[in-house]
């Protein structure tokens, strides 16, 4: 039986399954898909040798979701060598993926007030996996290891010095693992080494962050201490004044939790529009006259244009604007309004090319524009890379 290899990227309001062959990882023989959790109607779609679509309970979580996909895939789970697991934060201590413990896990709970929205998940997958499988190897991806290369006048932020030297508060970044599986096959795109590229990417889908990779490497990026900082995200405040936690605490009596809370879980995209965090479903309203779906659309595109130009400061040139996500590669209204926005660089979209998501390569600009391209994400092969090469 062929050796196999099962990736689980947990995200805040998803699951992303992939199963592997170990000798082939270029195409998943398996994937799936859970979305929406934690809303009315959440669903769990299967492809590959098994063609399946269920509706979840409603307001199921993630672990329902896991347990649902594991009892559909079990025929196809006979031959598992070992299993990846995305996990977000790794803090400064985690540098690159690691076998997984109990050590590690006692040291990743530590984390989780860094990310409140997904490393709890993320341990729960893996926990839930430990359970199912106990003789299985896990192996643990960070999102933040991509970021290490940032330097300290970037990482750093303007508050006392000992609250990085004892609390380790500093800008860590995230979605690490798509702005390196992406940067890498941009340049296989582009015919050109990594080394020799400036990009500056943009990972959009229910969580959002830009990244400046120059050479290859990450030098600046847009999220964090955790995930909450940087672009407007489906349920995520991005970037605030941290004086309005006060003021809040003031004007409404809010706790400190209650707030959090609602930052991360009631803003965005669906606190603005008022109906939702789906971008479809925010198009689709927009369309219809729907105010708030407009509102929540335009501050959405042009925090994404505003970071574009404050990360070009840390590269040299650019050689490609990337879209990538969910929305990022999907989503040619959104594209095509992020570089409006942009009023100080002349992007010029091919129109056919956007709404086709690119040609063969990409690209979505026009000949003699600079060069714009969607470049799907792939962090599950880069997890199950990781992942073979942990367990030999």
């Amino acid at each position: 039986m062929t050796s196999t290899l099962l990736v689980m990227n947990c995200g805040s309001s998803s699951i992303k399954f992939a199963l592997f062959a170990a000798n082939n990882l270029t195409t998943p023989l398996l994937t799936a898909l859970a979305e929406r959790l934690g809303e009315a109607q959440p669903e769990l779609i299967v492809r590959g040798r098994i063609e399946q679509t269920d509706l979840l309970p409603a307001q199921a979580d993630h672990g329902q979701a896991m347990e649902q996909f594991i009892g559909i895939a079990r025929p196809e789970l006979e031959g598992l060598a070992g299993i990846g697991h995305r996990v977000v934060h790794g803090g400064e201590r985690f540098h690159d993926s690691v076998l997984v413990n109990d050590d590690l896990l006692h040291d990743l709970e530590q984390l989780n007030a860094l990310a409140p929205l997904h490393n709890p998940i993320n341990l729960l997958g893996i926990r839930l996996c430990q359970r199912l499988f106990p003789q299985l190897p896990q192996v643990a991806v960070f999102d933040t290891s991509f970021h290490q290369s940032l330097n300290e006048a970037t990482y750093l932020y303007g508050v006392p010095y000992d609250w990085y030297e004892r609390d380790g508060v500093r800008r860590y970044g995230f979605h690490g693992t798509s702005y390196r599986y992406v940067t890498a096959e941009t340049a296989r795109r582009l015919n050109k080494p990594e080394s020799e590229l400036n990009l500056l990417i943009a990972h959009l889908g229910n969580g959002c962050s830009a990244c400046a990779v120059r050479s290859g490497r990450s030098v600046d990026t847009s999220m964090g201490l955790t995930p909450l900082e940087g672009l407007v995200m489906g349920t995520r405040c991005g970037d605030i004044d941290p004086g309005l936690i006060e003021h809040m605490q003031r004007a409404r009596d809010l706790s400190l939790a209650d707030i959090m809370r609602e930052l991360n879980r009631n803003s965005g995209l669906r606190g603005l529009s008022g109906i939702g965090n789906d971008m479809r479903e925010l198009l689709a309203a927009e369309a219809a006259g729907h105010d708030g779906a407009r509102r929540a659309i335009d501050v959405f595109c042009f925090r994404v244009a505003k970071e574009f130009a404050a990360l070009s400061v840390s590269l040299p040139g650019v050689d490609a604007v990337v879209f990538t996500g969910g929305i990022g590669e999907h989503a040619p209204a959104i594209r095509r309004r992020i570089l409006v926005a942009w009023r100080s660089m002349n992007y010029r979209l091919d129109d056919a090319l956007n709404d086709a998501n690119g040609d063969d390569k990409g690209r979505i600009s026009q000949n003699g524009s600079p060069l714009v391209m969607v470049v799907p994400t792939s962090e599950e092969r880069m997890i199950a890379e990781d992942t073979l090469q942990r367990i030999g």
